[in-house]
């Protein structure tokens, strides 16, 4: 490994790559997952700052016959973006890489390296008068690379889809050290297999995505926010289908959420003051992106919400006045992780549904923990407009958490993914498959599909050296 070492500090520059040979240097940021359940040991952590270096490591590491797991933000939730406990593998962060390369005004589209953080390239958009609509929790830190990586979703997939709908181009090293250069801005190439798609949601299994291609939108006239109560998942679903009809693609955002977990951003964030949350069993947070201008926008808001009141479908109803009330709305539902959190240990799911089932699988669901572990707490909430719920179950009142994780989790997946899989959905809706899911997935996925999946990852690496044990097994 040294003779490993020494060659990648030649590509790098020895700054660049960081080891536990040094003890003043501290690889936690590296190694430790997101959600600090999982710390791994890297051989090193190797920081290329252009393609052309990430593909000589590729090479080097090839040769060595070692195994490399890339890293974007490390703000995963699946254990996908940090080496395993045994020394062995290199840790390939693309955070040096954050160059925005091209704006296409003509095209409406935006070229940036992998390392950019999903705010900055949401600032770049801005600043040069578009919008680019990928929005999440984590975009303060994570990058753009990941995002294409796992999939990423976030609060606005109902009307621009998840990453792999905003991306027109990749530039990928593959498993070989070679590089693809595909950074096209096209939106229709027929020439032959989608290796973009292929790439997209692979979680660094079939190479390393360095740059990407991708779509750019005009910046709405007007953007409003709604925070309407509904007396049941049922009346949120009908009220989805009624923002539709009113709103059509002005429909940017819609997100539910259940009573138990706007009480905890209440107990641990009271200074947000959670709207109309003690009154009803569910909140809906809606948002109409509007092309013509905000009386408009409010004037198909307030007819929205007086039809939804009429079928009985909400109960009451807040429009933000400005921005910053906006924001506020925003900011209560992004908190709702953060407080859970705050509460202790939980189990989470990333699932997703058909919409028109998701009452049933939550009703259903809901009365199974229920009578598995008695006072469990539901923290139900997501982007009920695509069918994303994070359904996730909190220990009962005064449990303690680690005994609560070690005696139930597996238990509570288990039950968990067998109603996901009654009700035709799936176990991993965003967040990707990463560790965590990995030994669970053959009881889920469709047994030809696996099959695919590996001979893809047998043909694109047959030494099996790009983020191992991940998505799939051997």
């Amino acid at each position: 490994m040294t003779a490993l070492l020494s060659s990648l500090r030649q590509i790098c520059g020895a700054a660049q790559v960081l080891t536990h040979e040094d003890p003043a240097t501290d690889l936690s940021p590296w190694e430790l997952d997101w959600r600090k359940r999982i710390r791994g040991r890297a051989l090193a952590v190797v920081r290329p700052g252009s393609t052309a270096e990430v593909a000589a490591v590729v090479k080097a590491c090839a040769a060595a016959g070692t195994a490399i797991v890339p890293q974007g933000g490390n703000t995963g939730l699946v254990v996908g973006g940090v080496p395993d406990d045994t020394g062995t593998q290199i840790v390939l962060s693309l955070g040096r890489m954050q160059a925005v390369r091209a704006i296409d005004p003509a095209n409406l589209t935006i070229t940036v390296e992998a390392g950019c953080v999903l705010q900055n390239l949401q600032a770049a958009a801005e600043a040069a008068g578009f919008l680019f609509p990928l929005s999440l929790g984590a975009e303060g830190s994570c990058t753009i690379g990941g995002n294409l990586g796992t999939n990423a979703g976030g609060t606005q997939v109902l009307r621009y889809g998840n990453t792999r709908e905003l991306c027109l181009g990749l530039e990928v090293v593959t498993a070989q050290g070679e590089v693809w250069h595909g950074l096209t801005g096209l939106r229709k190439d027929n020439t032959g297999y989608d290796l973009r798609n292929l790439m997209i949601g692979s979680e660094g299994t079939l190479g390393v995505i360095t740059a990407a291609t991708m779509k750019l939108y005009p910046q709405p006239a007007a953007q409003l926010t709604a925070w309407a109560a509904v007396p049941s998942m049922q009346a949120a679903v009908d009220l989805l289908g009624l923002a539709h009809q009113r709103l059509g693609p002005g429909l940017t955002g819609f997100e539910v959420m259940g009573q138990f977990a706007l009480s905890l951003v209440d107990k641990h964030y009271p200074q947000l003051r959670v709207p109309l949350w003690q009154q009803t069993p569910w909140c809906v947070l809606l948002e109409n992106s509007d092309s013509e201008n905000e009386a408009h926008a409010r004037a198909q808001f307030e007819s929205l919400l007086e039809a939804a009141m009429e079928a009985g479908c909400v109960t009451d109803a807040v429009v933000a006045e400005n921005l910053s009330q906006a924001r506020g709305l925003w900011h209560i539902r992004e908190s709702i992780t953060l407080a859970q959190a705050e509460e202790g240990l939980n189990i989470k799911h990333d699932i997703s549904i058909p919409v028109s089932r998701i009452p049933a699988f939550v009703a259903e669901t809901d009365a199974l923990l229920a009578q598995h572990i008695p006072g469990v707490r539901m923290v139900d909430f997501g982007h009920l407009g695509d069918g994303n719920l994070h359904y996730n179950v909190q220990a009962p009142a005064g449990a303690d958490g680690p005994a609560f994780l070690r005696d139930f989790e597996d238990q509570v997946n288990t039950l968990v993914f067998d109603q996901v899989k009654r009700f035709d959905g799936s176990i991993s809706a965003e967040h990707g498959v990463g560790e965590l899911k990995v030994g669970k997935l053959p009881n889920y996925k469709d047994p030809t599909a696996l099959a695919m999946m590996r001979a893809v990852k047998q043909a694109l690496d047959p030494h099996n050296i790009m983020n191992p044990g991940r998505v799939l097994r051997p």
